[in-house]
């Protein structure tokens, strides 16, 4: 008997601890959970050094995680695999984001950084109130083309483009509604048309560039732009900046048409772990300083415009990058135009890569 009530002490004692241990444990992940602050963002869009400084200012460490496209990153937080308390979309793709409820309301009271963001780059259409997203950078759609094989000058509309002395000398990003964009706005059409008709005739007016078509890329297009592979190149202005660092005889034109005016911004998903962190994150990267080191390192524009006093000149006086209130004027901002009518425009820019040259 006296061995029998020994072992059930014994055991009693044994899950006590293990009780014990198992709350030590689980304490100790919250713990560590709370500390961590999981970014998804861009590939090389956001200084180190910058994550390293605000880890010393805060204690919270940072866990980095890149996508390649807006569509990559909705599918997998909209999977809700990983709880991500911060990432980047573009203004469409916040509209998207909002409309499938996958975005947390910010406590503005808790970014009291924004207060550096310029006026024109808030209030605009994809979240009017700036309820669920902050400015990050922004940029344009253009032209970059080479010195050595076209005239200073000669190129000024997209137009311009469909010149036969530009056979098999054009790189187009790989991107359906910025190509499909061009064309719309080449022809005097919004860049988000919903007229099936117009999206057909765009598309014509695209198969016509086939010929001028050297290759449809992506990131590769630095690499041949910089080593004068190509004459010409349709992207957006921060790779142009970062292709212009390299090669003197690059420049960069936004064509009086008009183009397309992107932003990226700054979200908090609804699966968000430890929200604290990531609000304050956003307003540590709205400081001034911060946010021009930021714009330094990437090479895209700041809405900062604090941040871009602190610039050196020859880039914040840059038209090219930092256009003007009348330039400005002639943009659109891509506008979230349901799945239906995002496929078609996919579908017409996939059968003309299939035909292009």
């Amino acid at each position: 008997m006296k061995k029998i009530v020994i072992a059930i002490i014994s055991i009693l004692l044994a899950c006590t601890g293990l009780a014990f241990l198992a709350h030590h444990l689980d304490t100790s992940s919250v713990k560590k959970s709370t500390q961590n602050l999981i970014i998804y963002n861009w590939g090389d869009y956001l200084d180190p050094q910058l994550i390293k400084k605000f880890e010393r200012q805060t204690g919270y460490h940072i866990v980095y995680e890149t996508f390649d496209s807006n569509e990559a990153m909705y599918t997998k937080i909209k999977q809700g695999g990983t709880a991500y308390d911060l990432t980047i979309p573009s203004e469409y793709m916040v509209t998207k984001m909002r409309k499938a409820h996958l975005l947390e309301k910010l406590d503005k009271e808790k970014i009291p950084n924004m207060k550096y963001i310029g006026k024109t780059f808030m209030h605009k259409s994809f979240d009017q109130e700036n309820d669920y997203s902050v400015p990050y950078f922004w940029g344009t759609l253009g032209i970059v083309y080479n010195d050595k094989f076209v005239k200073q000058g000669a190129i000024k509309t997209w137009n311009d483009l469909w010149n036969k002395k530009y056979h098999h000398q054009i790189l187009l990003v790989d991107s359906a509604r910025d190509a499909m964009g061009m064309a719309l706005v080449s022809l005097g059409y919004s860049m988000n048309t919903t007229s099936s008709l117009k999206l057909q005739l765009a598309q014509t007016k695209l198969d016509g560039l086939g010929p001028n078509i050297k290759a449809i890329i992506s990131d590769e297009m630095k690499m041949y732009m910089v080593q004068n592979e190509a004459a010409v190149g349709i992207t957006w202005s921060g790779e142009a900046h970062e292709m212009m660092e390299n090669n003197s005889h690059l420049h960069y034109v936004v064509p009086k048409q008009g183009s397309n005016l992107w932003f990226d911004n700054f979200v908090v998903p609804k699966t968000a772990k430890n929200k604290k962190a990531a609000l304050k994150f956003i307003n540590f990267m709205l400081e001034p300083k911060n946010a021009a080191q930021n714009a330094q390192y990437v090479g895209y524009a700041t809405p900062n415009i604090a941040a871009q006093k602190l610039l050196p000149q020859r880039i914040r006086n840059d038209k090219q990058f930092y256009p003007d209130e009348k330039t400005l004027q002639h943009l659109q901002v891509f506008k979230d135009l349901g799945p239906k009518k995002t496929q078609e425009y996919n579908d017409l820019f996939l059968e003309f890569k299939m035909y292009a040259r």
